[in-house]
Parts: structure tokens; C-alpha cells; sequence
């Protein structure tokens, strides 16, 4: 397997050239995030993440996790690496300073998180699902509880888990049946939960299960639901962990990927019921663990960039080194590796293009959180957060659906080399395959696409976002680069396409759901590529201005101008093609009897 080398390079040229963190640093609140200091938590965040994490990603997932006298273990050297990171302040790099953490933007924050999953994706699995029990606790617990719990979360010292599902109710929340009985100042929680990651292990002192129940006398459905804080261990007067509560895990699954993650089956009340403590208002705990969800969804979008990115960098390597037969074009007998073949090169700069897209489109959408949390004009930021629930959807679905595409071709790259397990690409794609299911799979993203992001509103947030693409496209022909003119018309037919697809959702999906159901994936995988095109489009002209300042890194801004025309000649035509699947509903889907299948 390949080193990871974190690309820093191409993160500073999205934050500063593409985004503008300048504009982030004027915020309130975000007055230290200056330039310099970005590109110096980069820097640390590069060295940690290639020289602590990396290492652990092979031989984490050799060994796996395992039982100890104590409970369920983590790998060697995860424990130690945990601590260094705890050590170091990266938990809590965009938390807020009240409660210990550094305050940066969530921007920043994201690229850091790039990293960590890139460099080992079953490690940062722990923070990211912390980082979820953060948000949520900050919107919706009391002071008591904001004051006991998030220091210690932001800290690192206790880490958190959500518990949502359960064997009979896996997508469907509604049908979860944990009960939680009131006891004076508190609940008694009983059922089960499953596939709760990292939901027991040794990395951390405690562990703070935040788990959806159900209330005696509550509704059936998801009105009945609350939200409980239920700790592995009860704090004590000082709030430090005390006795052990009434919660464990009973096994570890045994998963294709992600092996040195513990994903637990969680039991609460084996004896006299786990001690829990209700978050907020009974009945409102589906909408509060929505905020963890929402939180984590973006994450996992990020994980489907970073695992792209590490697939990327290991084939890269491969085909560098790897020599075989004459390149089509070349002399015969001037045997070269095979990176210079042109199939193997289209193949490569499938993956390097559509890595850059997905970098910068979840990249911008973390800008855009920063600005709907942070603007001083209040209709700014109301329009910035439609912009947010609008993309979440898309980041999650499209870069994981990507993300298992491009890990899969990192194998092709290698041949019968990446169906070995000696070479580490196979386990890039094995951690990858999980990213399209869990925080809700992609057909659940696509119906929030289509539901509650475009019908919901008559299609405003995606047609100023598609007025703001085709202003774009302008720009993009009026340019005096030949190679970002070519960008131009992709890129239109990709959006007079987008703007079909959302006409046809927003006249349609009140009348026959069952149809815009069936070609919601479809619907969501467009807005991915031509969101990804458009923000490629965005970094050739961005680069072309730099070379045209005179920028002396002549091959990186020539290469991001290359990248984005491969991207708009090769991927983009991907979006139009997609609309008649879109327009087809469920045409034949419908009629096809489901016992037939």
C-alpha cells in the first residue's frame, strides 16, 4: 500500500482561489481564522493524519477489533493514536471556545476531515460520530446538561454514539420499539439496538449513547419517539465516570469493510433498565437526532471524497511503477509504465476529476453552513441554510455513490493486482461500499431531494441555485482560454437538463409520488454531476485568472484547467443522459408486480 500524502495543494487553492475563506474570516466569530492559519492547520493536520493514522489503516484492518476481559478492544496503536489526537485539539477544532473547543470554521474543519478519512476511515468513524452527539446536545439539551457533557465531548476525553436502529426498524424510525420509564429525575431504557459504531471500545474513558425511545402512553409512530442520553458509565458528583450502567454491547458485526471499527449490537436494561436522561421535549426526538443525522450526512459525503482520494493515490502509485506493453502512440518497443497508456490515463483522470469536483462541492456547502450560522444579515443567512438543506442530500448521495465507483476503478487500475488483498486497494473499496447505506442510503437521500428539498418549496432553493450554474456558463464561453470555453456548452446541457428534472418534480410529485419516487436517484445523481461540473467550471476560471496574474505553479493551475475539461467532455454528459430516467417515473417500475421480481 501507498503512503498518504494529504493534498494540501489542491485544499488551499478550494478554500482561498475557489471558496474565498477571506470571506469566512470576516464573520463574527471567525476573526482568527485568517489565511495563515488555515494553511498551518493544514499543514499539521497533513503530518498527523499521514504520519499517525495512515499507518494504522492496513494493519487496523487485518486485525480488527476484538473482545477483552474489560469489553470490546480496538486494534493495536488505535488507543495511543486516539490520545495523540485528543492530545493535539483536533476534536474540537470548529467547537465552540464555551465549551473548550478552538472555533473554527466548520470550512476548515472539513478538510481536516478529509484527512482523517482518507488516512483511516475506521478511526475517524469515533470523532465524526462525536462530533454529531456535539451538534445535537448544543441545539437541544438543557444548560445542565450542555455543562457536564459537551466539555467532555469537545475534549475528546468522552466520546458519542447515535442509536437509532433497531432488528425490526431500520430506516423505518417509526417502528422503533425501545422503551424508556420514568423514574423520578430520570428513565429506565429497555430493547435493543444494532449496527451502532463504535458503540463500545477501549480508545476513550466514556462513551455517550444518544438513543431514540419510546415513552409509556406515547403515539404509535415517530410523534412517540424521544430522544435520552444514556452514558456507558453514570457520572459522579464531580462528573467524572462512576459506576457502570445498565447498557453493553453483545457483539461486534463482522462487516466487508471498515474491520477496525466496532459496530455494536447495543443492549439497554438487561437488569434493571439503563439510566437515561430525556433530551428536550417528550415526542420531539426524531427531529432533535435529525440534527445528528444532518451533521453526520455531510461527513459521510466527505468520506465518499476521501476514500476517492486514497483509491486515487494508491493507483496513481501503482501505474507509475507498473511497466507493461508500448502505449498506443509511442515507438515500438519503448516500453513505459503504465500510467502513460491512454486508457489508463482516462481512468486516472475519471477518478482525479471527479475527486475535485466532489471536493469542492462539499467543501462549499461547509462554506455555506459557516456563512448561515455566522452572517449578520439574517435573509443572508436563511438563504444560505436553503442552500444547505438543498446540497445535503446531494454531498451525501452522489460523492459516496462516486466515492464506490472510483474505489472500484483504483482496483481496475491495478488488474489482478487489486484483487489482492496485499496491495491495500481492495480494502479501500470494502470501506467505501457501507458509505451509500448508512446516515440513510441514497434512494432516502434522493427522496429528500425530491420531497422536502424541491417539491417542498415549489423548487425555489434549486432554481436560484440553477440561475447562479447558468450566469456560470457565460462567463465560462466569454473566456480566452480555448480548453475553459470548452467547458461551456457540457455544462449548459447539463443544466437546461436539471432544470427539466426539477420542473418535472415540482408539477408532478404532489399528484403521483409514486413516479418521482422511482426516478429520484436518478434525479439526485444529475444534480451531483452538474453541481461537480459547475464547480470545475468555477476552478478553470479561477485558475486561468491566476496564470493570467502571472502565477509562477504554471503546471497546477494548467492541470486544474485540463481536469476540468476532461471532467465537462467525460462525466458531465453523464447528467443529460439521466433525464429520460427521470421523466420514465415509474412507468415500467409501476408496472411490474412486486412478486414477480
Amino acid at each position: 500500500m501507498s503512503e498518504y500524502q494529504a493534498p494540501t495543494r489542491d485544499m488551499r487553492f478550494v478554500l482561498h482561489e475557489l471558496l474565498g475563506l477571506d470571506a469566512v474570516n470576516r464573520l463574527p466569530g471567525y476573526e482568527e481564522a485568517t489565511p495563515d492559519l488555515a494553511d498551518a492547520v493544514l499543514e499539521e493536520a497533513a503530518r498527523f493524519a499521514g504520519g499517525v493514522l495512515a499507518p494504522l489503516n492496513q494493519t487496523g484492518d487485518r486485525e480488527g477489533v476484538h473482545w477483552t476481559a474489560t469489553g470490546l478492544g480496538v486494534p493495536e496503536g488505535f488507543r495511543d493514536a486516539y490520545q495523540q489526537y485528543v492530545d493535539a485539539g483536533w476534536n474540537g477544532l470548529q467547537c465552540p471556545p464555551e465549551f473548550g473547543g478552538q472555533g473554527l470554521p466548520e470550512v476548515l474543519a472539513t478538510a481536516t476531515q478529509e484527512m482523517w478519512q482518507s488516512a483511516n476511515m475506521s478511526f475517524a468513524l469515533c470523532p465524526l460520530l462525536t462530533a454529531g452527539a456535539i451538534e445535537t446536545l448544543r441545539a437541544h439539551g438543557s444548560p445542565e446538561q450542555q455543562a457536564l457533557y459537551l466539555p467532555r465531548l469537545v475534549s475528546g476525553e468522552w466520546t458519542g454514539t447515535m442509536n437509532l436502529t433497531e432488528p425490526q426498524a431500520g430506516s423505518d424510525l417509526g417502528a422503533v420499539r425501545c422503551r424508556a420509564e420514568p423514574r423520578d429525575d430520570h428513565y429506565r431504557l429497555y430493547g435493543q439496538k444494532i449496527y451502532i459504531t463504535w458503540g463500545e471500545h477501549d480508545a476513550a474513558e466514556n462513551i455517550i449513547h444518544l438513543v431514540l425511545a419510546r415513552t409509556p402512553n406515547a403515539p404509535a409512530g415517530a410523534k412517540g419517539l424521544s430522544l435520552f442520553i444514556v452514558p456507558r458509565f453514570l457520572p459522579d458528583a464531580d462528573g467524572n465516570p462512576g459506576a457502570a450502567n445498565d447498557v453493553r454491547s453483545l457483539k461486534s458485526e463482522t462487516k466487508i469493510g471498515i474491520h477496525a471499527s466496532p459496530t455494536c449490537t447495543m443492549s439497554y436494561g438487561d437488569s434493571d433498565g439503563a439510566i437515561g436522561y430525556r433530551v428536550g421535549e417528550e415526542g420531539r426526538g426524531l427531529a432533535q437526532m435529525f440534527t445528528m443525522m444532518n451533521e453526520a450526512r455531510h461527513k459521510v459525503g466527505v468520506q465518499g471524497l476521501a476514500i476517492a482520494e486514497r483509491a486515487y493515490q494508491q493507483a496513481r502509485w501503482y501505474a507509475a511503477g507498473r511497466v507493461q506493453g508500448v502505449p498506443a502512440g509511442t515507438e515500438p518497443g519503448e516500453r513505459r509504465s503504465i500510467l502513460h497508456h491512454p486508457d489508463v490515463k482516462r481512468m486516472m483522470l475519471t477518478m482525479r476529476a471527479q475527486i475535485e469536483a466532489m471536493r469542492a462541492l462539499s467543501y462549499s456547502v461547509a462554506w455555506t453552513m459557516d456563512m448561515s450560522r455566522r452572517h449578520p444579515d439574517g435573509a443572508r443567512r436563511a438563504e444560505h441554510q436553503a442552500r444547505v438543506d438543498l446540497l445535503i442530500p446531494v454531498v451525501k448521495g452522489w460523492c459516496t455513490e462516486v466515492g464506490q465507483e472510483l474505489a472500484s476503478l483504483g482496483i481496475q487500475v491495478h488488474g489482478g493486482m487489486g484483487y489482492v488483498e496485499e496491495t491495500g486497494a481492495g480494502q479501500h473499496f470494502r470501506d467505501a461500499r457501507i458509505t451509500t447505506i448508512y446516515e440513510g442510503t441514497t434512494g432516502i437521500q434522493a427522496n429528500d431531494l425530491v420531497g422536502r428539498k424541491t417539491y417542498k418549496d415549489s423548487g425555489q432553493a434549486v432554481y436560484a441555485l440553477l440561475a447562479e450554474f447558468e450566469g456560470l456558463t457565460a462567463e465560462v464561453g466569454g473566456n480566452g482560454d480555448a480548453g475553459v470555453r470548452a467547458i461551456q456548452e457540457p455544462l449548459a446541457n447539463a443544466l437546461r437538463a436539471l432544470r427539466g428534472a426539477a420542473d418535472h418534480v415540482v408539477r408532478s410529485h404532489g399528484d403521483n409520488p409514486a413516479s418521482t419516487a422511482a426516478g429520484a436517484v436518478p434525479y439526485l445523481m444529475m444534480a451531483g454531476y452538474t453541481c461537480g461540473g459547475a464547480q470545475l467550471a468555477r476552478s478553470a476560471l479561477a485558475a486561468r485568472a491566476a496564470l493570467d496574474r502571472g502565477a509562477t505553479d504554471t503546471t497546477f493551475y494548467q492541470g486544474k484547467i485540463i481536469t476540468a475539461r476532461f471532467y465537462a467532455q467525460h462525466i458531465l454528459p453523464r447528467a443529460p443522459a439521466l433525464l429520460p430516467a427521470v421523466l420514465a417515473g415509474d412507468d415500467a417500475v409501476g408496472a411490474m408486480p412486486a412478486d414477480w421480481l
